[in-house]
């Protein structure tokens, strides 16, 4: 269930399934030590998150111009903050976090702090946040004159002590085998894969392993406000950013000062994560539906079929083909998955997939390996690939407790694929190595509010395929005084960044104001993608 936007092809055979002034006296502030905060490492861990918040506001932030291979321009700034491994060894062994910052465009009177974001994931890198201002993103426009767009690197993450579980470019090599087996010796070859994955992952970064957890990650966010001299943290998460989000909530309730969370993680204990990616399935295969009658419908700019059906049967033929000969000798079913999975997650892929998709079924089949094809040559992006993957694993495998039988995982998928077999078989081979992991496995945090949370704002897809509508609705619950903001009819994953008047003045009413709204609200759906 990798929740973000940049997606390879997993080793394991499978497509991956799945961002005014300032006083420092809050950064000095212990972390609600609540029951479930001292149920994830107990008070020890919540005085050491306090230590290191302290350490890190008396410190700051360095800030100076980005590295020249980081590809962040001036006048975005880059530094570091220091934090620990494991927090209830405050003063053992230390990490450094890559953070980055934008400036405010306000004036002194209009600035109202800095704005930090996560992007998904787990394993993805909110550093190219801060170019929302930049690059002038009208969506932004209003917010950036309020707040610094702040970005990091999570533990683990690109510039932040990565971590890495293979060789990029055998990570990255293709073709993979079918992620859909024919026979159980097919089913024991993944088996094996996922296996040798988490073992791989122990050998490569074992002593990282036990600490990465979204509830560290949420303690390394409470130093990362600290440092920036920020009382209370204003934050925007999408995708497993909101997981984020709603853990942080949990753990620092009155460190939170706006919390805006974006196209939500279900985050019930029983969801997180063995349950949540088999839901993550069945929306995979109704948004894969919402986007082949979309295909059908314009039939005359794709000429993929005009009725669902047809195109159903072009997908089925392409992916025996695929089967058959990989395409250009690299592309077979599991990375035509990687490539088209991207029209459920966006709309905005909607119009080049099925291009690219057209093209092959006319004969151009350069389109398709470009696209869907590994590029060996991009060493640089193949370990980005690799690292984002391997903090998936480490994160969502570490963060609970995973069914170790296989047994299970045969007669859930198998159940599963018979009427959504578009994610199933792919998204179970990708997190197989949680059922072997060699780390230790912790039980997900009780989300919900606590004393001191501020009204939190949730925008939410009805279709979404990547997080589930529900989980939304389950959040809304466990954080009193939050607002759901629902775009009906519709399933773009992130909808902060479609352009929706309904949903972008909500936005920005909240950020620059904290108003919510005394009511939930219903927007209709953005523009349907046109060719």
């Amino acid at each position: 269930m990798r929740i973000n936007r940049s997606r390879r092809t997993a080793a394991l055979g499978s497509a991956t399934a799945l961002i005014a002034g300032t006083v420092l006296a809050g950064a000095f502030a212990t972390p609600s030590a609540n029951a479930d905060s001292r149920h994830h490492g107990g008070d020890r861990e919540a005085r050491g998150a306090a230590v290191a918040a302290a350490r890190a506001a008396k410190a700051g932030i360095d800030w100076k111009d980005c590295p020249a291979d980081w590809e962040l321009a001036s006048p975005i700034q880059c530094g570091w903050v220091t934090v620990p491994v494991d927090y209830a060894k405050p003063d053992g062994k230390k990490i450094k976090l890559a953070v980055d910052r934008a400036k405010s465009t306000g004036t002194k009177d209009e600035r109202q702090g800095a704005l930090v974001y996560n992007p998904g994931g787990p394993g993805g890198s909110g550093m190219r946040f801060p170019t929302r201002i930049t690059t002038k993103n009208p969506l932004w426009t209003k917010t950036s004159k309020a707040y610094d767009f702040v970005g990091f690197d999570p533990r683990g993450v690109g510039h932040s002590a990565p971590i890495s579980c293979i060789d990029p470019q055998e990570f990255v090599k293709a073709p993979k085998a079918d992620p859909v087996p024919d026979n159980e010796a097919e089913k024991r070859a993944q088996r094996k894969l996922a296996a040798e994955y988490a073992d791989g992952c122990a050998e490569r970064s074992g002593a990282m392993l036990p600490h990465m957890t979204t509830p560290n990650t949420a303690r390394d966010l409470d130093v990362i406000r600290a440092a920036l001299g920020e009382k209370k943290l204003n934050y925007l998460g999408v995708s497993y950013g909101t997981y984020l989000g709603a853990v942080y909530g949990t753990l620092f309730p009155d460190h939170v000062r706006r919390m805006l969370v974006d196209s939500v993680v279900n985050p019930s204990r029983e969801k997180i994560w063995y349950q949540a990616n088999l839901d993550q399935d069945v929306a995979f295969q109704g948004r894969w539906e919402d986007w082949t009658k979309w295909v059908a419908e314009n039939d005359a700019a794709f000429h993929l079929g005009d009725t669902q059906e047809k195109v159903q049967a072009q997908w089925e033929k392409l992916r025996a083909a695929a089967k058959k000969e990989p395409i250009g000798g690299v592309v077979g079913p599991a990375e035509l998955i990687s490539f088209f999975q991207s029209a459920p997650y966006y709309d905005s892929a909607w119009v080049p997939t099925a291009e690219v998709w057209s093209k092959y079924v006319a004969g151009d089949t350069e389109a398709l390996v470009e696209a869907a094809g590994p590029d060996l040559s991009d060493t640089k992006g193949n370990a980005s690939s690799e690292n984002g993957n391997a903090v998936y694993t480490a994160v969502e495998c570490g963060d609970a407790k995973w069914p170790t039988s296989w047994q299970r995982w045969d007669r859930d998928n198998t159940r599963l694929h018979k009427d959504h077999p578009f994610m199933t078989w792919a998204n179970a081979w990708m997190n197989l190595p949680c059922a072997t992991w060699p780390a230790k496995q912790h039980t997900p945090v009780n989300v919900k509010s606590g004393k001191g949370l501020p009204p939190v704002l949730i925008i939410q897809a009805e279709r979404d395929a990547a997080t589930p509508y529900e989980g939304a609705v389950e959040l809304h619950k466990r954080f009193k005084g939050s607002r759901l903001i629902t775009e009906k009819d519709a399933g773009s994953h992130g909808v902060t960044g479609v352009v929706n008047p309904c949903i972008n003045d909500r936005v920005d009413t909240y950020l620059l104001t904290g108003k919510v709204g005394d009511r939930d609200a219903t927007c209709a759906p953005h523009a349907t993608p046109k060719p």
